[in-house]
């Protein structure tokens, strides 16, 4: 089963950064590749990435790992409604928070586990 949570994960963000991509070359279909992308990022990252333990510090870098896979979602849904690039600025913020958990919780375990 942790197998098929990879797999969705890595479609997931695949399909992201394909809709990114065809977003910029305007075609019309782009939204709905990024938007279902997100949906499944945002599935394993709040389903199948969970924390039990009681390090606070990692507790709010899976909020922050949740709140950017929201923002995942709701730029998907910009690109769909408001035809401009304001998702742009929200992707960027999601992969901001992103990017610095996936730093810091493995790093923040390790260092709980010595």
């Amino acid at each position: 089963m942790n197998k098929l949570y990879d797999i969705i994960g890595y479609a997931g963000a695949t399909m992201i950064l394909a809709g990114a991509v065809l977003e910029i070359l305007k075609l019309s279909f782009s939204p709905y590749i990024f938007s279902i992308g997100a949906v499944f990022f945002a599935y394993v990252q709040i389903v199948h990435n969970t924390y039990n333990g009681s390090n606070y510090i990692v507790k709010r870098l899976r909020r922050q790992q949740i709140l950017g896979a929201f923002l995942l979602i709701v730029a998907g849904f910009m690109m769909i409604l408001l035809k401009n690039n304001e998702w742009i600025l929200c992707m960027t913020i999601a992969a901001v928070f992103e990017l610095y958990s996936a730093f810091r919780i493995p790093y923040e375990i390790e260092k709980e586990k010595k």
